[in-house]
C-alpha cells in the first residue's frame, strides 16, 4: 500500500511519508512553516496543529480518525498542566498512520501572517445604536410592590424620556445584584437601532460607568478577517487585528467550500463553528490588547461576501453555488451576538450585517460603497476592491453598477509555485534592469533590496504584490511576450531565464535560503486572474456605454499594495492616468467602522444598494470574449495611451523563431 499522504493547509503542501513520522517531522520534511523551540519533547506547544477528518474531495483524500496516533503521556501532561484547545494535537507528538489534512494555525506558523489590514484614518459621525445612560432608581417599597425591571424602566421614562426597555435573561440575571451594589444607582447600556425602535438593555454596570462601551467592526473575508475594535464615544480605533480564515483548510476559494458543503455531511456546520471560534479569538484578543473588558463590547458589525455571510451565520450556502444564486435574504440583519454563540464580547452585544447586493456581491461590496460612495462622485469612477472573489463598481451621481468577477487565490500567491501568503520573507517588491535582465527584490520584515549592502534576510516565497510586479516587470523588460511566453536565454539575452520542461522559468532569487523562480505555469495563473478581474470593469463599462474611466480605486487589504503602474502594464484595470488610480486601503473594514459608529450610515447603505444594479458575468455573452483577449499582456487590442506615456513595452514574440530581446529603459524608472 501507499505511504499515507498528508495535506497541509493554509500552505497547500502535500506530500507521501513513512507510517508513524510524525507531524513535526512531515512539515519539515515538505517545508511547512511550523514553529517547534523545545526540539520535539513536547514542551513548548508552539508546534499545535488541528487535524481535519472526513471527505476532502477538494483534496482528493478521506482523512479516518484512524490517521493520527492516539494521544499520548506526553499531550496527556501537556494538556493537563496547560490545556490544549479541543481538536488541536501536538505536532511533535501525533503521529500519520493514514491520509490526513493538517492544518496549522496563525500562531504555531514560524514566520507569523501579516494580515494587512490596518484601519485607514477616517473622520466618524457619531450616532451609535448602544449608548449609555446613568439614572438612579427607587428602591423597592413593600407597600408599593413592583418588580425592579419595572422601576429601572420608569426612570428611565422620567429621568431620559425612553420608553420601556427590553431586557434578555443576561440582563436580568445582572440587575438586581447591580442595582443593589450601586446604591439604587447603576449605568445601564441601552440598543435602539432606529428611531422607532423599542429600547433594549444591552448591559448594566452599579454605579457610574466609566470604562465607556465598545465595538467591533469585522471584515469576514474568504482568506482573512480583520477586526477593528473601536470606541463608541469617538469612533477611535483602539486595537486592530487580523487572522487567516480557518475555512481555508475546508477550500482555498468559495466555490470549493460551497462543494464542500453539498458534499460533505456536517460540512456547513464545521466551517460556521470554524469562523465563529476564529472572530471569538480576535475578539478576546483585541479586548486584553486594549486593556478593556469584554462586557464592554456590546456592538458587531459583521461584513462579508455572500458564502461568508451564509456561513456565519449558519446558513447552507449550497444555493449560492448554482444558478440563479439565491441569497437566503439580501436584507440587513439585525440580531444577538448570543444567538450565534460568539465569544470574546458582552452577554446581551447586538449584531448588525449590511445588506447584501446580489448572489456574488456581499455585505463587504455594500461597505465598500458605504465607505467609498460612487453614488457622491461627480466624475465616473471605478471601483476594484481586489481578492479571492473581486467586487466592481462603477459609476456616479447617475447610476451605479456592480459585478463580482472570480479571480482566484492566484492573487494571494496560492496557485504560484513559490506562492505563500504575506509572511516575513515574502518577496513583496520586485524591479528588473530591462539592460541586464537581473532582479533585485525587497522581502516583508526588511527594508533593504536585496542588491544593497547588509541584506541577509531568508527569502521564503513570493506573495501576491510580489509575483505582480515580477510577471510585469518580466513584461517590462522583454523577458515575457505579450501573450505571457517566458523566453529562451537566447531570446531575452538573459541567463535566467532557464529551461523548465517544455517551457522556460525566470531565475528570480537566488541566494542561501533557496531558489525562488517565476515559471510558465505563475504567469498563465496570473493571467488568468487579471484577465477575469478586467473582463468584470469592462462589462461595466459596456453596460454604460464609455470607453473610458476618470479615475479608479483599489479596495481590500491586497488592492492597497498593488502598484498602479504595475496593475496597468499586467491590464488587471482599465487603461486611466496612472496619478487617478489610487489604493483605498481595507474599504470593507472601514464601511463596518462607519455602520458601526452610525445608525443614519446604516439607514442610507440600506437605501444605496436597492438603487444598485446588478450585473451578473455568469450570464454576459461578451464577457468570455473580454475573458480572452484580457489574457494578454496588458491586452489583445484595447488602447493603453496613458500607460504608453508613462512606460515603453517592448514587443518580442517569444512563441515563434528566437530573437534577440529589445532592451529599453523605462524612463520612468
Amino acid at each position: 500500500m501507499a505511504d499515507p499522504l498528508v495535506i497541509f493547509t493554509p500552505s497547500g503542501r502535500r506530500g507521501r511519508v513513512a507510517p508513524g513520522t510524525t507531524v513535526l517531522e512531515a512539515a519539515r520534511a515538505l517545508g511547512v512553516d511550523l514553529d517547534s523551540v523545545c526540539g520535539g519533547r513536547g514542551i513548548c506547544s508552539k508546534c499545535q496543529v488541528a487535524p481535519g477528518f472526513g471527505e476532502f474531495p477538494k483534496h482528493g483524500i478521506t482523512a479516518r480518525a484512524q490517521a493520527l496516533s492516539p494521544w499520548n503521556d506526553v499531550e496527556e501532561r501537556y494538556n493537563a498542566r496547560r490545556g490544549l484547545a479541543p481538536g488541536r494535537r501536538l505536532g511533535c507528538q501525533a503521529a500519520i498512520h493514514g491520509d490526513v489534512l493538517i492544518d496549522v494555525p496563525p500562531g504555531s506558523q514560524l514566520h507569523k501572517q501579516v494580515i494587512r489590514k490596518d484601519a485607514d484614518a477616517r473622520a466618524m459621525v457619531m450616532d451609535p445604536a448602544t449608548k449609555l445612560y446613568y439614572v438612579a432608581v427607587d428602591p423597592p417599597d413593600m407597600h408599593e410592590p413592583s418588580g425592579d425591571l419595572e422601576r429601572l424602566a420608569r426612570a428611565l421614562e422620567a429621568q431620559w424620556e425612553l420608553p420601556a426597555p427590553e431586557a434578555g435573561s443576561e440582563i436580568l440575571r445582572a440587575l438586581q445584584p447591580a442595582l443593589r451594589a450601586g446604591g439604587w444607582r447603576v449605568t445601564v447600556a441601552i440598543h435602539r437601532d432606529t428611531p422607532d425602535a423599542r429600547p433594549r438593555i444591552t448591559g448594566i454596570w452599579p454605579g457610574f460607568h466609566e470604562g465607556g462601551l465598545h465595538g467591533l467592526a469585522v471584515d469576514l473575508g474568504s482568506t482573512t478577517i480583520a477586526a477593528h475594535l473601536c470606541d463608541l464615544d469617538t469612533g477611535a480605533v483602539l486595537a486592530s487585528a487580523g487572522a487567516m480564515n480557518p475555512q481555508i483548510r475546508f477550500g482555498e476559494d468559495l466555490m470549493s467550500r460551497v462543494s464542500y458543503a453539498m458534499m460533505t455531511p456536517g460540512g456547513a456546520e464545521a466551517m460556521t463553528a470554524a469562523v465563529r471560534d476564529a472572530l471569538g479569538d480576535l475578539a478576546a484578543g483585541l479586548a486584553a490588547d486594549a486593556g478593556i473588558g469584554a462586557d464592554t463590547i456590546l456592538e458587531l458589525v459583521v461584513v462579508g461576501n455572500p458564502v461568508m455571510h451564509h456561513l456565519f451565520l449558519g446558513i447552507d450556502p449550497v444555493e449560492l453555488g448554482q444558478a440563479p444564486f439565491a441569497l437566503a435574504t439580501s436584507d440587513s440583519l439585525r440580531l444577538p451576538a448570543g444567538a450565534l454563540g460568539l465569544r470574546g464580547v458582552g452577554a446581551a452585544a447586538q449584531l448588525y450585517m449590511p445588506p447584501c447586493i446580489a448572489g456574488h456581491v456581499g455585505a463587504d461590496a455594500a461597505a465598500v460603497v458605504l465607505a467609498e460612495a460612487p453614488q457622491d462622485s461627480e466624475d465616473l469612477v471605478l471601483i476594484v476592491d481586489v481578492g479571492t472573489n473581486a467586487e466592481i463598481f462603477l459609476g456616479d451621481r447617475r447610476r451605479v453598477l456592480a459585478c463580482s468577477s472570480p479571480t482566484g487565490p492566484a492573487f494571494e500567491g496560492a496557485q504560484i509555485s513559490a506562492g505563500q501568503r504575506a509572511a516575513p520573507g515574502a518577496i513583496e517588491r520586485v524591479r528588473i534592469d530591462p539592460a541586464t535582465g537581473e532582479p533585485r527584490v525587497r522581502v516583508i520584515g526588511s527594508e533593504l533590496w536585496s542588491d544593497e549592502p547588509g541584506f541577509d534576510a531568508a527569502v521564503t516565497g513570493i506573495c501576491g504584490s510580489g509575483i505582480i510586479e515580477a510577471v510585469a516587470e518580466m513584461r517590462m523588460a522583454g523577458l515575457v511576450d505579450a501573450r505571457g511566453v517566458i523566453g529562451s536565454p537566447a531570446q531575452t539575452g538573459s541567463a535566467r531565464c532557464v529551461p523548465d520542461g517544455r517551457t522556460h522559468a525566470y531565475l528570480l532569487h537566488d541566494g542561501p535560503s533557496g531558489q525562488i523562480s517565476v515559471t510558465q505555469g505563475d504567469i498563465r495563473a496570473i493571467q488568468l486572474a487579471k484577465a477575469a478581474l478586467y473582463a468584470g470593469a469592462r462589462l461595466l463599462m459596456d453596460e454604460l456605454g464609455v470607453e473610458h474611466v476618470d479615475r479608479i480605486v483599489l479596495a481590500g487589504a491586497f488592492g492597497a499594495h498593488i502598484s498602479p503602474r504595475h496593475a496597468m502594464v499586467l491590464g488587471m484595470i482599465p487603461d486611466a492616468p496612472l496619478d487617478r488610480v489610487t489604493p483605498a486601503g481595507n474599504a470593507a473594514g472601514t464601511g463596518a467602522r462607519i455602520a458601526l459608529c452610525s445608525r443614519a450610515a446604516r439607514s442610507a447603505i440600506e437605501a444605496t444598494v436597492r438603487r444598485i444594479h446588478k450585473v451578473e458575468t455568469a450570464l454576459a455573452p461578451r464577457f468570455q470574449d473580454h475573458f480572452v483577449a484580457a489574457t494578454a499582456l496588458p491586452h489583445a487590442h484595447a488602447r493603453f495611451d496613458n500607460l504608453a506615456a508613462a512606460v515603453t513595452l517592448p514587443e518580442p514574440d517569444h512563441g515563434r523563431a528566437p530573437e534577440q530581446r529589445r532592451k529599453r529603459r523605462d524612463p520612468a524608472r
